[in-house]
């Protein structure tokens, strides 16, 4: 006998768990249907492991230096066995949280494989969904609103197949039980970027590559020519503008060896073990949308500005759509999803509003429209900057690297998009995330008080800056 329910969600990541609550808090019955853990990549492969190998790295990097602040230690010693276990006790906390909030909101959840069928005995439209249950048996859930979460995964290079033990994704890298001694890293993008660092940080040999002019490519120039420099500093070895010739591959003695072409000369680079960051793919394949008539473009699930696919009923959220492939950037489209389909009044949330953030050390953050982006657009723009080194706080922290740059309309005056890299920008970019949405101009940031000493002090600089007004230069 089929379940029936007021809203399914087919994957039960971070944008689909956060959709089936907000379902539940509007009164809906909910099922989720996800064929691993509740949680999915953000949780258990990417967000939160990755960030808690970082925190270690970056403590571990922090101690070495720690003679600078007047401590003085002897027989430091990186067990990584044990930085691996810290990880794996936050991943299964918060999955348990994860699993509470299910039964607290009375969420159904079923395990097991979900295909999206046609019309059918069970439903005179699509969208039901046929589960294969871990024991081989079959479940059918009709729901009346379908919304399909089921997320991305690292993209392969073809002739550089991970195989998990010379050639990793991010998946497997994450499972490492002991440090190689060096490590290639093909894609200069986030993941590539805080894999270099963390691995620098751990006393890995890194070789970064990118086959774009600049790390972080998507990224303000300002930013991507920093943390370059920060990371060169720091020994690792950048090219980029390199061309990648995987044929070249070879293994030998086990050393990892590919051949790259850059500044209009052929190096080859060997290491202990190849990461291959070159972004992910979402999840739009074998989940039965052949049995539909949702469209899907170039390996994406094609929606309208309220989510919806072109069947109304069934909308899509997170990586599998494409846009800004983060976890927060699902969680939101997964309650605008909810929110739409219950009949709630929405509007679209821009791109514009939603913060991107890289854990490396220094970490960078950024909301908004790049320089490059907001002259393509014709736009008039002036532009404040303000460094690190000149705050009080960032003195104190030992961390004075980096600066705040912000781009504002020279016509209207608004703030068109504020790039950071430095100490704890991660955390500083929420405030500049709500000025957009206040549609705030530099001069109401820089109006406001920040505490003294803070770090928070450099986005007020910045922002004075846009106008010659900066106190501290």
């Amino acid at each position: 006998m089929a379940i029936t329910c007021d809203v399914a969600i087919l994957g039960g990541g971070t944008g689909g768990y956060v959709a089936a609550i907000r379902a539940a808090q509007l009164g809906k019955e909910v099922v989720i249907i996800e064929q691993d853990k509740l949680g999915g990549t953000c949780l258990h492969k990417g967000c939160i492991p990755s960030k808690a190998l970082l925190r270690s790295a970056e403590l571990y990097a922090d101690m070495k230096e720690s003679e600078q602040y007047g401590i003085e230690t002897d027989g430091l010693r990186l067990a990584f066995d044990k930085v691996q276990k810290r990880k794996q006790g936050i991943v299964d906390k918060l999955h348990d949280g994860v699993q509470y909030l299910m039964r607290k909101n009375k969420i159904t959840v079923i395990q097991g494989k979900g295909r999206v069928i046609g019309p059918s005995i069970f439903s005179p439209r699509s969208g039901a969904v046929a589960v294969e249950l871990p024991d081989g048996e079959m479940e059918t859930v009709v729901p009346g609103h379908l919304i399909i979460a089921t997320g991305s995964r690292p993209r392969q290079l073809p002739g550089l197949e991970a195989d998990g033990i010379h050639i990793l994704t991010s998946d497997e890298a994450l499972q490492l039980e002991q440090l190689p001694a060096s490590m290639l890293i093909v894609g200069g993008g986030v993941i590539g970027v805080e894999w270099a660092s963390m691995l620098n940080d751990f006393g890995v040999d890194v070789t970064l590559i990118e086959a774009t002019a600049q790390l972080l490519p998507t990224e303000d120039e300002d930013i991507g020519k920093e943390m370059r420099k920060q990371l060169e500093k720091r020994g690792v070895k950048v090219y980029t503008g390199a061309r990648l010739i995987v044929d070249s591959y070879a293994v030998e003695d086990e050393q990892v060896t590919v051949s790259v072409e850059a500044g209009g000369e052929q190096r080859t680079l060997s290491a202990d073990k190849l990461l291959v960051s070159v972004g992910r793919v979402g999840n739009a394949e074998n989940i039965g949308l052949e049995n539909t008539d949702v469209r899907v473009e170039n390996g994406l699930i094609a929606v309208n500005e309220h989510l919806q696919t072109t069947e109304p009923h069934i909308y899509a959220i997170g990586d599998v759509i494409g846009g800004l492939q983060l976890a927060h950037a699902a969680s939101h489209e997964g309650i605008a999803a909810v929110n739409h389909l219950a009949g709630e009044k929405t509007a679209p949330y821009p791109k514009a509003w939603i913060p991107r953030c890289i854990y490396s050390r220094p970490e960078a953050a950024s909301v908004g429209l790049t320089e490059k982006e907001a002259a393509e657009q014709g736009r008039r723009i002036k532009v404040g900057r303000f460094p690190f080194q000149a705050i009080g706080k960032a003195l104190v922290q030992g961390a004075t690297e980096g600066f705040v740059k912000v781009i504002a309309d020279e016509d209207s005056g608004d703030i068109v998009g504020v790039h950071m890299i430095g100490p704890h920008v991660t955390e500083l970019i929420g405030e500049a995330a709500l000025a957009q949405v206040l549609d705030a101009t530099p001069w109401e940031v820089g109006a406001a008080v920040h505490a003294h000493p803070t770090l928070s002090e450099v986005l007020g600089e910045a922002m004075l800056a846009v106008d010659g007004r900066a106190i501290g230069l």
